[in-house]
């Protein structure tokens, strides 16, 4: 009787950790492996993940922050991108940058740079998959809509500008024998 009483307790331990990490890990990036981009839509995922999924739903990124009744949603929820489409990219980056469309909850620069990029081209490639769409709709599919491209960086760009003005130089002193 005493060997039966000193194993509860083993048991009973071994219960609570099964049940407490039973869920735990079972939400990840679903970027599927034969996309053309999966490095930097793996990249962008991974950073709405952790700088847009308080507000936002997107199941690719294994996120579930948007209020999922209209009547009982909080000022913060922001929209459930696995039904709203948002194409093309420059609008995501426009909202990245800018706090939203609202200017409301949405803070400024919540990604910058790169991340921003990445982040916008992820949002865009991939929210609206899940919307159901009613045939004959006057709405095209989000998938159909045409994802558009983003500008160059600015850094880029000024640096391209200055490496051609110093190749421009070198090439104008190497020509008068300086």
């Amino acid at each position: 009787m005493a060997r039966p009483l000193r194993a509860l307790p083993l048991l009973i331990a071994a219960a609570t950790v099964a049940l407490a990490t039973g869920a735990c890990g079972t939400q990840r990036l679903h970027i599927p492996t034969s996309d053309p981009n999966y490095n930097a839509d793996y990249q962008g995922a991974v950073l709405f993940a952790q700088r847009c999924a308080g507000c936002h739903t997107l199941s690719y990124a294994a996120t579930h922050g948007s209020g999922g009744n209209p009547r009982t949603y909080e000022n913060i929820n922001g929209p459930n991108f696995n039904v709203r489409c948002e194409r093309p990219a420059i609008r995501v980056l426009y909202a990245i940058e800018n706090g939203g469309f609202s200017g409301a909850y949405m803070p400024q620069n919540i990604v910058v740079g790169q991340q921003a990029r990445e982040v916008a081209l992820f949002v865009s490639r991939f929210a609206g998959r899940q919307a159901v769409y009613e045939p004959g709709s006057a709405l095209p599919r989000c998938i159909d809509q045409s994802m558009g491209t983003l500008p160059a960086p600015p850094a880029a760009t000024a640096t391209a500008s200055a490496a051609s003005a110093s190749s421009a130089s070198s090439a104008s002193a190497a020509s008068s024998g300086k």
